[in-house]
Parts: C-alpha cells; sequence; structure tokens
C-alpha cells in the first residue's frame, strides 16, 4: 500500500489529491500537512470529506520527512517544494511538486522561469534537478519510472503541449508560426481570495492577463523544442473566463505542404495517441467541451483544418484541477509505483 503525505492540503490541490486517493485501492492517506488550519480536521477545511476524511492537519515546523510515508505531494506555491525535497530524497520518499520549482532541469531554464514569475532566480535545490523529470506521462512515461522528483506541469502547459506535440513532432506545420489562444476558469487564481477574483470582478466578465509574459510559456517550448529538435518560440494568450474549472486551449500552426487536409491530421494525431488511456481525439465532425473532461484525468483533441488559410485549428480541453494538476500527480505516482497508470482514475467525470 502507497502510504501518502500531502503537504499544503488545504488548497485546491490538497483537496483535489484527498478526495482522489480516497477512492485509490493501492494508496492510503498517511498524513495532511499545512500552515493554516494547525490542528483542526481537514474536513472542517472543505465539509464535502466529513465522514470520508477527518484527518487532523499537522504543522510543517512539525513534520519530519520520512515519517513512514511512501510519497509526498507538494501542493505548495513555488519555492516551497525545493526548501523540503532534498530531506524527503534522502529518506527515500518519492517527490511530486505541484509549483515550477522542479519542471526544469537546467538552472539557466529555472531562472528564467523564475523572473519571469518574480521570484529568486536561484535554485536552492540545483543538486536535484539532474534527478527530476517533467511529469507529463504522455511524453515522459519510462523518465518518470526510474525519478525521484516529478515536476507536475502546469495546467495550461499540459493542454497546449499535448494539443501542439504531434504535428510539432511530424513537422506538420511551420513551427515558426505557433500561437495556442488559451482560457482557464477561476479556480486556476487558487483559494486565496483576492481583489480580481471577487464574485463581482468574475460574473459575466472575462479577459486576458500576462499577456506575452506567462510562465507556462517556458514548459512549453522546451516541450515542443525537444519534440521538433530545433527551437520553438510560441504565442500565447491566456484568458479568464467565467468558470470554474477547465482550461480549453486553441492551438493554432501553419500547415506544411501536404498536411492541408483535415483526414490526414486528425489521423497523425489518433496514432500518436492511440495508446494514451487519456487522451481522446476526435475530427471536424466530432465536437469538443468543457463538460467532457470535467472531473476527470482526460485530455480531448479535436483536430480541424482550415482550408483557406491553411492553418491549423487544434483545441485542447482538460480540467485544471485534475489532468491539470491532482489526478496528473496521481497519474505520476501509479507509475512512480509501478502500478498501471489508470489506477484510480478511471472513473467519469460529472455532467452537467
Amino acid at each position: 500500500m502507497i502510504k501518502v503525505k500531502v503537504v499544503g492540503a488545504g488548497g485546491f490541490g490538497g483537496s483535489g489529491m484527498i478526495e482522489l486517493i480516497l477512492r485509490h485501492p493501492q494508496a492510503k492517506l498517511h498524513k495532511l500537512v499545512d500552515v493554516e488550519n494547525v490542528g483542526e480536521p481537514i474536513s472542517k477545511v472543505w465539509p464535502h470529506l466529513a465522514g470520508y476524511c477527518d484527518m487532523v492537519i499537522e504543522s510543517p515546523e512539525k513534520d519530519k520527512p520520512g515519517d513512514g510515508e511512501s510519497v509526498v505531494f507538494m501542493a505548495t506555491p513555488d519555492r516551497v517544494g525545493m526548501k523540503l525535497a532534498p530531506a524527503y530524497v534522502k529518506a527515500g520518499v518519492k517527490v511530486v511538486d505541484y509549483s515550477g520549482d522542479f519542471r526544469f532541469t537546467d538552472p539557466a531554464v529555472y531562472a528564467g522561469y523564475a523572473t519571469r514569475i518574480g521570484k529568486e532566480t536561484a535554485h536552492l535545490a540545483p543538486q536535484l534537478l539532474k534527478e527530476t523529470v517533467y511529469g507529463l506521462a504522455e511524453l515522459h512515461r519510462g523518465e518518470i519510472a526510474g525519478a525521484k522528483v516529478v515536476g507536475n506541469p502546469g495546467c495550461f502547459a499540459v493542454a497546449t503541449i499535448l494539443g501542439f506535440y504531434p504535428a510539432v513532432k511530424e513537422k506538420a506545420i511551420d513551427i515558426t508560426s505557433i500561437v495556442a489562444d488559451a482560457k482557464t476558469g477561476i479556480s486556476g487564481a487558487g483559494k486565496k481570495p483576492s481583489a480580481g477574483f471577487h464574485y463581482p470582478m468574475r460574473y459575466d466578465n472575462m479577459n486576458a492577463y500576462k499577456v506575452a509574459k506567462h510562465q507556462h510559456c517556458y514548459e512549453i517550448e522546451h516541450e515542443l523544442t525537444v519534440a521538433a529538435g530545433s527551437k520553438v518560440n510560441i504565442t500565447l494568450t491566456t484568458q479568464v473566463v467565467p468558470v470554474c474549472r477547465g482550461i480549453m486551449s486553441c492551438c493554432y500552426g501553419r500547415l506544411q505542404p501536404g498536411w492541408v487536409d483535415a483526414a490526414k491530421l486528425t489521423k497523425l494525431y489518433q496514432d500518436a495517441y492511440k495508446d494514451e488511456p487519456f487522451v481522446r481525439v476526435v475530427g471536424p465532425e466530432g465536437a469538443a467541451a468543457n463538460a467532457d473532461v470535467r472531473g476527470t484525468n482526460r485530455c480531448k483533441i479535436w483536430v480541424n483544418v482550415d482550408p483557406a488559410t491553411g492553418q491549423m485549428i487544434v483545441v485542447s480541453h482538460i480540467d485544471n484541477l485534475m489532468k491539470g494538476q491532482a489526478s496528473n500527480a496521481v497519474q505520476n505516482m501509479n507509475i512512480l509505483f509501478g502500478l498501471d497508470e489508470t489506477t484510480g482514475l478511471t472513473l467519469p467525470g460529472q455532467f452537467p
């Protein structure tokens, strides 16, 4: 049985992890840690857990790495995981970090990411970066299996990388023409209230943000560069829309000669993801929507071609709190411990 510790248990990411572990047949909760609500049962923070999980939240000051857990999930802000991870790795505990601390194996790339989010550029655990794997199983399954630390991807990154990957790898599009127009639900901002996410500011309202400077660009560009074999830059415009959860990334690229064919492009995507349990591909005759993936670990990809402009239009949907966070982390855990990666993740979502 995999014993799970969640650090940052009181946030949306922690709550999602608890929900998933409660129904996982090969894992159980070992300890919940947070800086807030110490000494209180998690069910007081999240009443929907009452009777299912009433475990008391413990203080990080009293937490001891390697006190019986098999894996620790760091559902924490940037630069927290890098402070805590070395002691866990030394104790033989697997680490899955939700933040950007371990999404990059190069300290220089991390420094660029840190600059973009306004953090210090020096990584506090650079010795662990060589032990780190980017936690997108569809691209790095084999590497994840032997990792000590997994950097769980960002939500925009998951949807956008999966939306572009087959076309970039097969060189079906001009890699200098890549644009992603991506929308997120309000839960992507996390649990803590702020003026910009106050109900009157979000109801019946939408806006772009971090234009030309979103931090997830670093992940997307790195993974697509590897796929293409040459440097890829992307124009990513992120927007907040008045829904609770979900990511929709509309992925555009100018198709190369011979690829302005919807059936051919759809087959490329279907072949690329045919063995992926959590990726669903449909062609122009299909459709995709936020509700198709809500509450699941799935990514749904809708492939389209505009013959008038020669543009690829691939629409990629995920649930930002699931495939973009907690359920993707459980998928990584399953791989780390040699389980079928779908274990505990095969339930359908909820509709409507």
